[in-house]
C-alpha cells in the first residue's frame, strides 16, 4: 500500500506546485511591467468583473493582449504582449486581476 501512495502522492504534489499560480507573483508582475501606464492597479483591476477578467486571460491571456495590441496608446506595451515572458506569467497576472476585480470585494496593498 505504502509503496503505491507514495508516487501518487509525490507526483500530485509536484504538479500542484508547478502549475499553481500566484497573486502576489501577477502583483510583482503588474508593477513590473504594468505600473507605468496604470499606476497602482485598482484602476485597471477595478474596470472588469471576475467573470470577465477570467474570459480574457484564457489562453494565456488572449484577450489582454489583443487589447493593447489593438490600441495605439499601448504602443509601450507590444513587445511586451508578444513576448514569451507575458505567455510565462499570465496565470499569476489572470490570479491578480481576478483576485482584485470590481465584484471581488478585495483592494490590493502598496508595495
Amino acid at each position: 500500500m505504502k509503496k503505491v501512495v507514495f508516487p501518487v502522492l509525490l507526483a500530485a504534489l509536484m504538479t500542484g506546485v508547478v502549475s499553481e499560480a500566484a497573486v502576489y507573483k501577477g502583483q510583482r508582475e503588474f508593477h513590473k511591467q504594468c505600473k507605468a501606464c496604470h499606476d497602482d492597479g485598482q484602476d485597471i483591476a477595478f474596470t472588469f468583473k471576475r467573470r470577465t477578467w477570467k474570459k480574457m486571460m484564457k489562453n494565456s491571456g488572449e484577450g489582454l493582449a489583443e487589447l493593447h495590441l489593438n490600441n495605439e496608446k499601448a504602443k509601450k506595451s507590444w513587445k511586451y504582449f508578444k513576448s514569451k515572458k507575458f505567455q510565462k506569467n499570465s496565470k499569476h497576472l489572470k490570479d491578480f486581476m481576478v483576485e482584485y476585480a470590481k465584484d471581488s470585494g478585495n483592494v490590493p496593498a502598496c508595495n
